[in-house]
């Protein structure tokens, strides 16, 4: 039986996670319309990644802010999926260093922190 306060702290977990997907998607989003489309090299797998990233936390934002519509696993399936593609996006963008990579880089840490703690809640 789960208590008063474990509900309360896997809302809070939850509505934390789906924040950090929008800041990180929106994050990527900017880092792709940064990027030149006709890119070669690195930059065309930045702006790959970081558009698949913006896509990831899109959705996991939206499974999130479903509340009853997602089974626990599911759920559990699309946090840890949003968490390795953060993780994997933060360290391309840590590879060409500069005050704007960083931001987006700590934006997909961020997003992948909250997964992890949301996570927690699951388990």
């Amino acid at each position: 039986m789960t208590t008063q306060q474990e509900l309360v702290r896997f809302l809070e977990d939850r509505f934390a996670c789906a924040q950090a997907c929008t800041a990180c998607a929106r994050a990527c989003v900017l880092r792709v319309g940064r990027t030149d489309p006709d890119a070669t090299g690195h930059e065309a797998l930045v702006r790959q990644k970081a558009l698949w990233c913006a896509e990831v936390c899109d959705a996991t934002c939206r499974m999130l802010a479903e509340h009853n519509l997602q089974d626990e696993p599911t759920l559990r399936l699309q946090t840890k999926w949003c968490l390795l593609v953060c993780l994997e996006s933060a360290q391309l963008f840590d590879e060409r260093p500069d005050a704007e990579a960083e931001a987006y880089a700590r934006a997909c840490r961020d997003c992948a922190r909250a997964c992890t703690e949301f996570l927690a809640t699951l388990n």
